[in-house]
């Protein structure tokens, strides 16, 4: 019988738990929650890990992420959700179309989505954004996929490149990048991406695929709130941008004052995550709260209503970061590691590879981004001069590839733009797919000069 090294083993362990994880979630239909800690707990058990090591390593990556992404979770979701609910999101699509004409509806509806999409989940986003998506259509007679595809390219980009959103922060936190580099660079990728993805090929699809809403879902959402009960153009901007504008401000104190320098101290508390979130918030109880003329009560009522969709992703996140831990624990993240730089590919490619397997085989932008950093953080400790940043944004965008019939956002596309399987894999699944190959390309070219 021939006998297999241990690297060789710890790696097959890994393939075969990952197959595993797959098989349970496409297959057998577990709830990703359980199916994460089963194949964490088989791998620190095939991997001979000590048995009392696997339960305390699971419950270790668990905690260390959540830490972290929970509180952010919670705070941009109630943004979010006062956003919404106040027609803030609402006055950025009307000004931006305003200001772009009928002829560039698609790009006024890529950038509004890419301004709503900042502090917002892709599927909240994209409920949030649709029914302006039917009003428009039907006031310019412009067709449905011609400016659906440009808002749902807006909204998906910044989902996968874009700190606050909890793929990028996980990789973060995984990859120890700092905030507001990725930030700034994963704007400088997020924007022309989306533009190739969004407005071009949306206009070059629509010429194929018109797409014809359902007069039902017309006639229940295309009704208009009334401009005046808005919040104004300048204070919704101000309120959605603040945490982005204080990240930034974080990097900036940190690359020109020295360290230990007091005003550093103080920009490096405010602009952290879970502060710049915090303060936006605090800002969005007035100016999207009671300056809208809601009381106290009804404000606490869509706080609490806001965190109830995202009890199931916290939990997927917290179990991702459990399951990330036992790659790293078992062992097995050092042999990849080795075997990426043996075989010298690219880490920034190796990341992009990685969450792009995992994101076609289970369908989750944010299992895919988990559990791609998990597998891909040990090449850091082996090449040097890695620039962390773009691991993360190479990661964001292998999770955004190809979705097809087992993600919850194809179906959501095919209900709402009344369109066929085969149609939507011709605009939602292709244009995730542009999103994901054009953000690689440009964070390839980003790497030569950063």
């Amino acid at each position: 019988m021939l006998a297999i090294s241990h690297d060789t083993f710890l790696l097959l362990d890994a393939v075969v738990t990952i197959i595993g994880l797959i098989v349970l979630i496409t297959r057998f239909k577990f709830h990703p929650f359980i199916a994460l800690i089963i194949a964490a707990i088989f791998l620190g058990l095939t991997s001979g890990m000590p048995v009392e090591k696997i339960v305390k390593s699971f419950q270790e990556g668990f905690g260390g992420v959540l830490g972290f992404v929970g509180v952010i979770l919670a705070l941009g979701t109630m943004l979010g959700k006062l956003m919404a609910e106040s027609g803030g999101a609402d006055q950025i699509a009307r000004t931006l179309i305003q200001a772009f004409g009928k002829e560039r509806v698609q790009w006024s509806m890529m950038l509004a989505a890419f301004l709503v999409g900042i502090p917002l989940f892709f599927e909240i986003g994209f409920v949030l954004l649709i029914p302006l998506v039917f009003i428009v259509a039907r006031r310019t007679g412009v067709s449905l996929i011609k400016i659906g595809i440009p808002l749902l390219a807006g909204l998906s980009v910044v989902h996968g490149l874009v700190p606050p959103h909890p793929g990028p922060l996980l990789a973060i936190g995984v990859f120890g990048a700092d905030i507001g580099k990725t930030i700034l660079y994963g704007l400088i990728v997020a924007l022309p991406t989306a533009v190739i993805a969004g407005p071009l090929f949306g206009s070059f699809i629509a010429r194929r695929i018109p797409g014809s809403p359902s007069p039902e879902l017309v006639e229940q959402l295309a009704h208009e709130p009334e401009a005046s009960d808005l919040p104004s153009f300048g204070v919704t901007l101000v309120t959605v941008l603040m945490p982005v504008f204080l990240m930034l401000l974080k990097t900036f104190a940190d690359v020109v004052l020295p360290d230990g320098h007091m005003i550093r101290a103080w920009l490096d508390m405010i602009g952290h995550p879970i502060s710049a979130l915090l303060l936006a918030l605090l800002l969005a109880l007035y100016t999207f709260g009671h300056a809208r003329g809601f009381n106290s009560k009804r404000i606490l009522k869509l706080l609490d209503e806001s965190l109830a969709p995202t009890a199931a992703i916290v939990l997927i996140i917290g179990a991702g970061g459990g399951f990330k831990q036992m790659l790293v624990s078992s062992g097995v993240g050092d042999v990849i590691g080795h075997l990426a730089v043996n075989a010298q590919i690219s880490p920034i490619l190796l990341a992009w590879l990685v969450a792009a397997v995992i994101r076609i085989a289970t369908g989750s932008a944010t299992v895919a981004t988990i559990t791609g950093a998990g597998i891909v953080v040990p090449v850091i400790e082996l090449i040097p001069g890695v620039n962390r940043e773009l691991l993360v944004l190479a990661t964001g965008a292998g999770s955004l590839i190809l979705s097809h019939v087992n993600d919850a956002g194809f179906w959501l596309v095919k209900q709402y733009f009344n369109m066929s399987v085969s149609e939507t894999f011709k605009t939602w699944t292709a244009m995730e797919t542009i999103l994901s190959v054009v953000g690689l390309v440009f964070i390839l070219l980003l790497s030569l000069v950063v």
